[in-house]
């Protein structure tokens, strides 16, 4: 059989396959179990041959077998053949200008929100950023303190136990808050350092606020942070993280490594590091709802599906599909380019969108995950994983 062929048929077959509890369940059986681990020998092998395609990649990569390397693989050659597609259409349309021809109805009309706009100026320029692109050299953690013979930086977490981090709360007895419709809540897009100080002040009040990040790194070498979502119980902030750059560490650096607060990221791994990087800003005490959805074996793990499975909420999420291959290709927004100013209010929404319900999951996941622990006695605390 051919490569299309595979492909058709191993997408016909994933929607029928059970998922969750229900999939343990039928494993048991021969029956089962014996088409699925062809399926999985089948997908092996199309993946080895993806991997091996140099003619597409420019040199081999072969599929590797450890899960967490598996997925970290899988979204570099997505981000890869995404790459190249929009280079390969860029030059359709180029060569089809010079001839003057229009171009045929290949591609459906682009998103309202591009995935690159190319006349953008750098934004290093148009906001003095000063980007190190030094790549010979680790990150050094200047805002950092040093150890007292001054041979080491210190993370504040270092300074802290795991008791630290620990509920004081009596979860048997929390009642989840449910925010109010977005429309309803108060919202304050910050674009001044005197926005940014009023923010500062309202989050020492809280006990924790939800954070998201939009970056920006298509055809950048190490990228930049181009907004940071922060919300409360009760407000909605969108931080334009260009123009107020130089201010965000100095004026949210505290309250982001005070230990008291808990702040809830969803899939926070790339975010962390972006704050280290572009604000200097470390983070004490984070309740991840991505690693949390693991921890509780929910059936999936993005934001989209939290959304809908605790809130009924069906999240602002577009995508631009290739009319030839009938496949879903980008989520619009978080692959938009978010450089663009001013922001379109569909990008606003959906940074808002990102945190806006995060406190709530939280609250919710917090429950069942206190309920986990306490059936599973003698174990780790699923808290604290």
């Amino acid at each position: 059989m051919d490569f299309d062929h595979h492909l058709t048929e191993l997408s016909a077959s994933s929607p029928c396959i059970p998922s969750g509890e229900d999939f343990h369940f039928y494993y048991k059986f021969r029956e089962f179990r014996r088409p699925i681990e062809e399926i999985a020998k089948r997908t092996q092998s199309m993946l080895d041959r993806i991997g091996s395609a140099e003619s597409i990649w420019g040199r081999g990569s072969a599929f590797p077998g450890d899960v967490d390397d598996a997925y970290e693989w899988l979204v570099n050659a997505n981000e890869d053949v995404l790459e190249l597609v929009d280079e390969l259409v860029d030059e359709l349309r180029r060569v089809k200008k010079e001839k003057g021809e229009e171009c045929e109805n290949g591609f459906e009309a682009k998103p309202k929100v591009p995935f690159h706009i190319p006349t953008i100026r750098k934004p290093q320029f148009v906001y003095d950023i000063v980007v190190n692109n030094a790549n010979h050299l680790p990150f050094e953690h200047v805002l950092l303190e040093k150890s007292d013979d001054g041979q080491k930086f210190i993370h504040p977490l270092e300074k802290l136990s795991v008791l630290d981090f620990v509920d004081k709360e009596n979860l048997e007895n929390l009642v989840p808050v449910k925010p109010c419709p977005i429309e309803c809540t108060p919202f304050k897009l910050v674009e001044e350092v005197k926005g940014l100080k009023e923010l500062a002040a309202k989050l020492s009040s809280v006990n924790e606020f939800a954070v998201d990040l939009e970056h920006n790194q298509y055809r950048s070498f190490q990228g930049l942070t181009c907004l940071m979502q922060i919300s409360t119980r009760t407000e909605d902030f969108v931080i334009d993280t260009l123009k107020v750059r130089n201010h965000v560490g100095p004026y949210l650096r505290e309250v982001f490594k005070d230990p008291t607060k808990k702040k809830v990221f969803h899939g926070a791994d790339r975010d962390i590091v972006w704050l280290q990087r572009d604000f200097g800003i470390y983070v004490c005490n984070m309740f991840d709802t991505g690693q949390a959805s693991r921890v509780l074996k929910l059936e999936r793990y993005s934001l989209q599906y939290l959304l809908q499975h605790f809130c009924g909420v069906t999240a602002n999420k577009e995508y631009a599909v290739l009319n030839f291959w009938n496949y879903r290709l980008l989520p619009v927004y978080q692959n938009a380019d978010w450089r663009l100013r001013p922001l379109p209010d569909v990008m606003l929404r959906y940074g808002r969108e990102d945190t806006h319900y995060l406190l709530y999951i939280y609250d919710l996941m917090r429950i069942k995950l206190f309920t986990l622990s306490k059936e599973s006695e003698g174990s780790d605390n699923p808290l604290l994983e």
